[in-house]
């Protein structure tokens, strides 16, 4: 794949992940200034990126880490969780969706 192409989609990928606020800020503008001046990542920021991203292809959406549910952080906004009215603390990046403490693990089938 041209470098510059993967560079875009990554860029893409993490301003849409900044905009939903989801995650650090501070990690998603290390992580963009890296790609914008062609600095290599270190294994911390990948690890980071690909834990709570997912990276599209053209045969779908492929899930990169077993970690599907990240903690959210105190500067992430914390919509009400899917299945009751409570403060959700974990983002679900197999659904798209957020969920308190109680409803985090068993809304999915797919997650064992």
């Amino acid at each position: 794949m041209d470098s510059k192409i993967q560079d875009k989609e990554i860029l893409d990928i993490i301003e849409r992940m900044k905009l939903a606020k989801i995650g650090e800020y501070k990690k998603w503008q290390i992580l963009i200034k890296k790609i914008l001046e062609k600095k290599p990542w270190n294994q911390g920021e990948v690890e980071y990126y690909t834990r709570i991203t997912r990276i599209y292809n053209k045969t779908g959406t492929l899930v990169r880490s077993k970690n599907y549910h990240t903690k959210l952080s105190n500067e992430d906004i914390k919509p009400k969780c899917k299945e009751c009215e409570k403060i959700s603390e974990f983002y679900c990046n197999m659904n798209d969706q957020y969920y308190c403490l109680k409803h985090v693990v068993g809304h999915d089938e797919n997650e064992f």
